[in-house]
């Protein structure tokens, strides 16, 4: 009895025909296929297509099974699923295999390296992999959500990037914002939450990162910062997970504060003023719409305050020292005031730079 337990007893992830385990049951007892046919009421046809592999066994087969022979239908229903799955997964190999020139149209040296992509050593699994990151079931069905996702984001702006860096760019950032657990969106809140936040720029970036998500999650606003892989050339992008939660996403490559928070507040804007149906990708070459423009123009008033900064133009005096003052007045670091000034032409490029701080990264 124990040696015919040991016999039927599954074996996890041996892709075994269902057949092999019949035709081995029947030569262990001594009974015929004949005889089985006999017994079950199953022609000889779909007895002999079992074991050969060429026809699947039924739930009604397995039942059958576990009448004449004694072994428990379920075992029979497990060996077919488990076979059906192993050709089925065979199948999806070979044709991943085919697809590794798919592979190279990705920065996979960086998905790699930062582990946003797990590495494989075989390329069938690599590019399943690629497609878990994605959550997509093909590369066709990757490349349909491509064209979907671009399509969105090209009604703000016109592309020139990489488009499958950028597209990865955007995913993980999708990833790390569906991760953040957010209150449902409301604007008040949000509006509050930005007040708030021009604060947090006289703060270290290892200090005000986890101060500025938290206040906008409460928001229903989640706030992420990506790595920027090579040639996406976007500074920032706006989109919306679900009708009740908003996700601003914001790279490192402007890496002095001024252009980081101008960038955030006018991802900001978007949310506030835009439709949820709209997605925008910042900082790609390209003229600007009336919407861009808006936030903008959202974001400057937001972080300096019209009449002050326009009183402050006004005295014309763009010292070190007026400057630093005026933006402890504002509440805001000075190198967000020394920004807007030669955003302005007011001052050179060159000029108060000192008062810049340059972000750095973990």
């Amino acid at each position: 009895m124990n040696s015919k337990r040991r016999l039927y007893e599954y074996q996890g992830e041996v892709a075994s025909a269902p057949g092999d385990t019949l035709k081995e049951t029947l030569e262990a007892i001594g009974m015929s296929q004949s005889d089985l046919c006999r017994r079950t009421g199953l022609t000889a046809k779909t007895i002999s297509g079992i074991i050969n592999g060429k026809e699947p066994l039924s739930q009604q087969t397995a039942l059958q099974l576990e009448t004449v022979l004694g072994v428990p239908a379920s075992l029979w229903n497990n060996l077919e699923r488990q076979y059906q799955e192993y050709r089925a997964r065979s199948v999806q190999a070979e044709q991943m295999r085919e697809q590794k020139g798919w592979l190279r149209k990705f920065p996979m040296r960086q998905l790699l390296e930062w582990r946003w992509v797990e590495r494989c050593a075989d390329v069938a699994q690599q590019v399943l992999a690629l497609l878990q990151f994605f959550g997509c079931s093909s590369p066709e069905q990757c490349e349909r959500y491509m064209q979907y996702s671009t399509v969105q984001y090209r009604r703000s702006v016109k592309f020139s990037a990489d488009e499958y860096a950028l597209i990865a760019w955007l995913r993980q950032g999708e990833r790390m914002g569906q991760q953040l657990q957010c209150s449902t969106y409301d604007a008040a809140t949000f509006k509050q939450s930005l007040q708030e936040a021009r604060h947090l720029s006289t703060e270290k970036s290892e200090e005000f990162v986890s101060q500025l998500q938290g206040l906008c999650a409460r928001a229903g606003v989640a706030v992420v910062f990506v790595r920027e892989l090579p040639r996406i050339r976007a500074s920032g992008a706006t989109r919306w997970l679900t009708p009740n939660k908003a996700l601003i996403q914001l790279d490192l490559r402007h890496k002095c504060n001024d252009q980081l928070w101008f960038s955030f507040f006018h991802e900001a804007g978007h949310v506030l003023l835009h439709g949820k149906r709209q997605a925008f990708l910042d900082g790609l070459d390209g003229e600007q719409n009336e919407l861009e423009k808006e936030a903008d123009r959202f974001a400057s008033d937001t972080l300096i305050s019209g009449p002050a900064y326009r009183g402050f133009v006004q005295r014309r005096h763009f010292t070190s020292a007026a400057v630093s003052s005026f933006a402890r007045e504002q509440g805001i670091e000075s190198g967000i005031v020394v920004g807007r000034l030669q955003h302005d032409q007011l001052i050179p490029y060159n000029r108060l730079n000192s008062l810049k701080e340059r972000l750095t990264w973990k």
